[in-house]
């Protein structure tokens, strides 16, 4: 560590510069990965280029200092985010910096409770920026960064671990947000800015620290704070899918930006409010921020020249850029279309290790569902949305789901849905191993449905309650076998009533017996019992897979 650390609970200007540029260094690597969970169908522009270029700009004034007054770094930080802002992301975070710079700028150094009020001032400002702001975006993290940090401030005055207790709390916001924002559940990811934010505070932490910011690869969220699994997506699933229903006709058509500099005499803060309530006339997504030096606007409309003409009787137009959304969008869906197959799969199943083999045979879409985690019609619905294909085929492994898998049908647009009766995951497997891409529809449903009628499935679980199911008395915590519904052995041994299950499911026609061990079989255990399957049956090829199911300690197939 760098003798340049070694107050530790003031900072000063030139550590801030330092902590600035590591932050828009780490900013810069992970850029892609921030990119990569932009979830809108026609974007203005990336997230993480749009903030990475909006911190270049801010660091290239601040590369600039000719002192190492604290009041000169904050005005260049706030004025070059600004005059680099980009997109509404890279707009939202110049205003988080010029907020931060306001309170810091009278400050000597800065100390925890400064650094803390400084957070809440850009937070501020960020919300008012955006004339609808929206909870489960970057404004919700930051206001949660914000609110924890002056929180923290009260109790200590280090300065690490205020910025680690921020750090944390960030992160824990951010992996709210696909809670409050559907579109974001729906695709599976956390909110682009907000890990954007996130993203460059890891870098500002680690300029305070004097730590050099490498490559991207080790910047990833923490596996507390990456997005958890909703209904219809497993939490490892980071493929982004587009719905080609939300590829509709666009209300407005040209994403138009500008700055008003030069800003005439008789112009005051009111006229600047006056411009951003017309703009919210003739737009949206309006942003339209700044001071009586310089302001920075972006809307969504159809007249670009109506905002440019009002814009001119503040000030000079400088940078104006004008892109055509409608082109986008017609871009995007001839992609859509021309990428469009003939034929899509879509398999429910519970468990990493089944999600990982069907994912393995290629199946385009896997949600998580089974036993006590039923997903809806919309759930199974929205993932069929997110499959660019013609014609639907839905696996839902379980027969509580098979109803819900049928009803998902008429909430689905522009595609045909086939839906498969397996009632579970060893019959929805065996119905995948004999689907051909390269076969009609009708084959394939032919050969998927005869394949799967003849898999024999059993399940290993135990009893939750004292029953009795006819002559047999079962005691709460015994283990239980069931095959096609029944069950039909019970005991202490997990290994016997499994090797019971198979014994009653086996007959001389039977070549083959898959395993799928579940999380709580330890894989060890589990291959000494394949192993003691195969001693019992020797002429019997005995097949081991993990499937990490929960409540079910083996799920298997004879066949």
């Amino acid at each position: 560590m760098s003798s340049a650390y070694s107050n530790k609970t003031h900072i000063t200007a030139s550590v801030m510069k330092r902590m600035f540029i590591a932050g828009g260094k780490m900013l810069e690597v992970n850029k892609a990965q921030v990119d990569a969970l932009n979830v809108f169908p026609v974007p203005d522009g990336d997230t993480g280029t749009n903030m990475s270029l909006t911190m270049m700009s801010a660091i290239k004034e601040i590369n600039q200092l000719s002192s190492t007054s604290m009041a000169e770094f904050s005005d260049k930080l706030a004025k070059g985010a600004l005059r680099g802002a980009r997109g509404n992301s890279g707009v939202i975070l110049s205003q988080i910096l010029k907020g931060f710079s306001n309170v810091i700028a009278g400050c000597e150094e800065v100390d925890a409770r400064n650094f803390a009020k400084g957070l809440r001032e850009g937070a501020q400002l960020a919300y008012n920026a955006v004339s609808k702001p929206k909870e489960g975006t970057i404004l919700t993290v930051v206001r949660g960064m914000a609110e924890e940090a002056m929180d923290v401030a009260k109790r200590t005055n280090s300065i690490e671990k205020l910025l680690n207790a921020v750090l944390a709390k960030g992160e824990e916001t951010l992996a709210k947000t696909p809670d409050m924002l559907d579109v974001l559940k729906r695709a599976g990811v956390v909110d682009s800015g907000g890990f954007g934010l996130i993203t460059l505070f890891k870098g500002i932490i680690m300029g305070y620290l004097d730590q050099e910011v490498t490559g991207a690869e080790e910047y990833a969220l923490s596996e507390t704070a990456k997005p958890q699994a909703s209904d219809s997506d497993f939490p490892d699933d980071s493929e982004m899918f587009v719905d080609y229903e939300s590829l509709g006709e666009l209300d407005f058509g040209y994403c138009t930006e500008f700055f008003i500099i030069n800003i005439k005499k008789r112009t005051t803060v009111t006229d600047i409010d006056k411009l951003r309530d017309y703009l919210n006339e003739i737009g949206n997504s309006v942003i339209c921020i700044g001071d009586l030096s310089m302001v920075k606007v972006h809307v969504h409309t159809n007249n670009p020249g109506k905002a440019l003409s009002k814009a001119l009787t503040l000030g000079e137009l400088d940078k104006i850029k004008i892109e055509n959304m409608m082109e986008q969008n017609r871009q995007l869906r001839a992609k859509y279309e021309a990428e469009r197959k003939p034929i899509g799969l879509l398999a429910v199943c519970s468990g990493e290790g089944f999600s990982a083999i069907f994912k393995d045979l290629l199946v385009d879409q896997v949600i998580e569902g089974g036993q006590t985690m039923n997903p809806s019609a919309e759930d199974i619905a929205s993932a069929a949305r997110k499959i660019n294909a013609e014609n639907i085929i839905i696996l839902p492994n379980n027969k509580n789901i098979i109803l819900s898998a049928e009803q998902s049908r008429t909430l689905v647009q522009r595609r045909n849905i086939f839906v498969l009766p397996t009632k579970d995951i060893p019959q929805g497997i065996t119905a995948v191993l004999n689907y051909s891409p390269d076969a009609p529809l009708k084959e394939n449903l032919e050969n998927m449905t005869a394949a799967f009628s003849n898999i024999d499935a059993g399940q290993v679980t135990y009893a939750v309650r004292d029953t009795v199911i006819g002559k047999r008395s079962i005691k709460k915590g015994n283990i239980i076998g069931i095959d096609k519904g029944d069950i039909v052995t019970c005991g202490k041994s997990v290994e016997k009533v499994t090797l019971d299950l198979i014994g009653g499911m086996m007959n001389p026609d039977k070549e083959v017996v898959t395993l799928y061990y579940g999380s709580d079989v330890k894989e060890e255990d589990a291959e000494a019992f394949a192993e003691k399957v195969q001693a019992t049956y020797p002429d019997v090829e005995v097949i081991l897979h993990y499937g990490g199911q929960p409540l079910y300690y083996y799920v298997l197939s004879v066949e």
